[in-house]
């Protein structure tokens, strides 16, 4: 059997006619992702369950990119978002995409819900979802960010609802003792 090995570079043998992928001796291990490289979206069934599988995968998404610090204001914006996503959309999936550019962390939550064409329902309607985002909308402010909801632009239609956390007013939520100093620091790269 060895009679038709093939010796590759770095003396890999493989048999006749094996396709191998051979990887060199002293390749560079890669660093873990940075900050700038967050970009994530992910589909979630629609229902009661899909505010805390968007927390666990914004808690594991943050923490893979070195924003920890972050944690607790976006973690409830997500938390949120979805929540509301959830009692609005008359489909069976929400839609969430995590970014982090410029110095701050966007969060995107698309659900089937049409906006209204009648102007009292759309406005009855706008009215109840503002209700429904007023935790979402609190946390918002006090990372001095901004939020809303509008048409998504995505064929089929449906919800857009958004949030920007900057980086640093962000840290300092729920955190205002160590908030200055970890933030000046800023993300790792």
């Amino acid at each position: 059997m060895l009679e038709n090995a093939v010796s590759g570079a770095g003396g890999a043998v493989w048999g006749a006619g094996a396709v191998g992928c051979h990887v060199p001796k002293g390749t560079a291990v890669h660093e873990p992702p940075g900050a700038e490289s967050l970009s994530y979206s992910f589909t979630l069934p629609a229902g009661p369950h899909n505010a805390r599988i968007a927390r666990q995968v914004a808690r594991n998404v943050l923490a893979a990119h070195g924003l920890e610090e972050l944690h607790d204001a976006a973690v409830q914006v997500v938390s949120e978002l979805a929540a509301c996503a959830w009692r609005f959309t008359p489909t069976p999936e929400v839609y969430v995409c995590l970014r982090y550019r410029g110095e701050a962390l966007r969060v995107i939550v698309y659900d089937g819900h049409p906006r209204h064409t009648n102007p009292r329902l759309a406005a009855t309607c706008d009215g109840q979802r503002k209700a429904s985002l007023r935790l979402a909308a609190a946390v918002v402010k006090a990372c001095q960010g901004e939020w809303g909801f509008g048409d998504a632009r995505e064929p089929g239609g449906g919800t857009r609802m958004w949030a920007v956390l900057p980086h640093v007013p962000t840290v300092a939520f729920g955190r205002p003792e160590r908030a200055y100093r970890k933030a000046a620091r800023g993300p790792r790269a």
